[in-house]
């Protein structure tokens, strides 16, 4: 149990009959959920951990096959779940970490009752033969891969304040910049392949668990039409549209976030 838990330097925290496990998203670590985790650990044991090849995570556990989908990554859920001994939780995901956390509860449905998905996206690529609009055309997402190729720290500090959001607040933008330049550059190209040409649509439908679907105002990662999507196709849902601007409100708008997780729990 101990060499899983090691493995994605978990965090264990609080008290409570339930268990509540928030997953980061990418280029980011558990760091991230530290205005918003401590607001629940009165009422819940709260866990904390950084995906394989984030964070202080064990680097020599990354596999580029089994994380080259993120069923692989799933797969790491689930694994640390049961080592936790995990029932009926919470599981709270935010962006790419919404979908792994999807895929780990179809993959293991006694694991989680509730699910979180703080911008979620099923798809980044638009389909045009389906009307789907993740966002970004393919060409988009080729050209934002070849800039991470070629230039991993020009990368985030371009894409960082694009994807936090809020100019008036520069602050949220550095965090998220250095939080990207810390990720080793090729663990970080390969996740951005995975995550960003993802396609994970059809595994809605078997969703078992409740979810909550935070969708912010102006997140160019995760439109208003995915988040709706989303909701749409979950069998048993809520959407909030929030006040909080960007794709980080774990950062930005903590409170309003606490606060929509607690009234849907």
């Amino acid at each position: 149990m101990s060499d899983v838990l090691d493995r994605h330097h978990v965090h264990v925290s609080g008290h409570g009959a339930r268990t509540m496990v928030f997953a980061h998203g990418f280029g980011c670590d558990q760091n991230m959920w530290r205005w918003v985790a401590p607001a629940f650990e009165d009422r819940f044991r709260v866990v904390l951990f950084d995906h394989i090849g984030a964070g202080r995570s064990d680097l020599s556990a990354f596999d580029h096959e089994r994380h080259g989908s993120l069923e692989g990554y799933a797969q790491d859920v689930v694994a640390l779940c049961r080592a936790l001994d995990l029932r009926d939780g919470v599981f709270v995901g935010h962006s790419v970490s919404a979908m792994i956390g999807v895929l780990a509860a179809r993959q293991a449905p006694e694991l989680f009752a509730d699910m979180v998905l703080v911008g979620p996206s099923p798809r980044y690529i638009d389909d045009p033969a389906t009307d789907y609009v993740g966002g970004f055309s393919a060409e988009q997402i080729e050209e934002l891969l070849d800039f991470l190729d070629n230039n991993h720290m020009g990368w985030s500090q371009n894409m960082a304040p694009v994807i936090m959001g809020n100019g008036d607040r520069p602050e949220l933008a550095e965090e998220l910049t250095n939080s990207f330049c810390r990720t080793d550059p090729d663990i970080a190209r390969h996740f951005a392949r995975t995550t960003f040409r993802s396609d994970n649509r059809d595994d809605l439908a078997g969703l078992a668990a409740r979810a909550l679907v935070l969708q912010c105002t102006d997140d160019v990662i995760a439109p208003e039409s995915v988040g709706r999507y989303v909701h749409a196709r979950l069998p048993d849902s809520q959407l909030v549209l929030m006040q909080a601007t960007g794709h980080c409100p774990n950062l930005s708008a903590p409170a309003e976030t606490v606060a929509a997780i607690d009234a849907f729990l």
